[in-house]
């Protein structure tokens, strides 16, 4: 990662966005922790996208391949490792690359987390870039990122969608938001319309729309049109959204209301599990993880349980040990876990 004006450096913490009351400790995440020390403010990191050399294709179709319909079929060797299908024509190097700028602080206090990047995002990109190299699944949909912070991952399914929203809470975050769009529009051959929207969790869904044209102090608020095409959203995704239960239970409200209405719609989400020594269980836990599955049933448990057992929220566990890391200047950890999560409850165009 090359750092165009780094910051200062207190201690490694928890991310994502919600509300903006809090505490002004600030923290800081794990992938600055190679920037220089001793500066201020935000600045510009360059991330870096190598996709596999053996898949590497023609940029033109999809971003990456040759047919609308083609999609790569991936097996495993006597070892178990990733069997890569041979290319079989030459491609433009500058598909096999290519760089993402995204304007970040190194630390923030808790509420604007959002202003860093996180191991989290990175997992997520790695795993959406697979996806959209492997298949089509991408390809002109509605996706909508939740607590998008530096928007890296929404800005990356660009090159795949028709429209995204990144959607967060609060000025700050959002113009940082904003500013990695301007950044990176050009350069990224993005195929979609990309609106950054303010999304408070702990407000109803959906927002109230504005009328008319907006004023520059709602420039993040949402028109009637763009609350419709969110609700039609084929994909959402999150990062690292997960780290206090009053922030987890607004997120999942968010979630259903948003999942219940509309299209049926698919979350992937990428979280990281945080441990904690507890007094009251005299134990290293991971609560936070622990509340965010006290929401959700994998699909294994859910094959196991009677018929009328009722919940909300289907996971699925996603193993991604499998696939390359396109990102390159970062280091997975064993902490990261990506779930497939879909809305089973009641579908109603009409909360209260």
């Amino acid at each position: 990662m090359e750092c165009s004006a780094p910051a200062p450096a207190p201690s490694p913490s928890p991310p994502s966005s919600g509300n903006d009351n809090g505490s002004e400790e600030q923290v800081m995440s794990e992938i600055h922790l190679g920037c220089p020390p001793r500066f201020s403010g935000s600045y510009i990191s360059t991330f870096t996208v190598s996709l596999p050399q053996d898949v590497a294709r023609s940029p033109h179709d999809r971003g990456w391949g040759n047919d609308a319909s083609e999609s790569l079929i991936l097996g495993l060797d006597e070892d178990g490792d990733l069997l890569l299908p041979r290319r079989t024509r030459n491609v433009e190097p500058s598909c096999d690359r290519y760089c993402v700028r995204i304007q970040h602080n190194i630390t923030s206090s808790i509420p604007n987390v959002g202003l860093q990047v996180w191991r989290a995002e990175l997992v997520l990109s790695d795993f959406i870039l697979h996806k959209a190299l492997c298949s089509s699944e991408f390809d002109g949909v509605i996706a909508l990122e939740l607590g998008a912070g530096t928007g890296l991952v929404g800005l990356l399914l660009a090159r795949m969608a028709k429209t995204v929203f990144l959607t967060d809470h609060g000025n700050d975050i959002l113009d940082n938001c904003a500013k990695n769009v301007e950044l990176n529009i050009g350069s990224l051959n993005c195929q979609a319309t990309i609106n950054v929207r303010q999304l408070d969790w702990f407000n109803d869904w959906p927002p109230k729309a504005r009328i008319g044209e907006s004023p520059s102090t709602q420039r993040y608020s949402w028109t009637s049109r763009e609350i419709d095409n969110a609700e039609n959203a084929s994909f959402l995704v999150a990062a690292d959204v997960i780290y206090s239960d009053d922030l987890t239970d607004a997120f999942f409200s968010t979630l259903e209301r948003l999942m219940s209405r509309g299209s049926a719609k698919v979350l992937y989400m990428a979280l990281e599990k945080r441990y904690n020594f507890s007094l009251s269980d005299l134990d290293v836990v991971a609560n936070g993880y622990s509340h965010f599955r006290s929401y959700i049933k994998d699909e294994d448990e859910i094959k196991s349980l009677k018929s009328d057992t009722m919940t909300n929220f289907v996971g699925k566990w996603m193993d991604f040990s499998q696939i390359p890391q396109y990102v390159r200047e970062y280091e997975r950890g064993d902490d990261v876990e990506i779930w497939q999560i879909k809305y089973s409850g009641p579908v109603s165009k009409n909360w209260s």
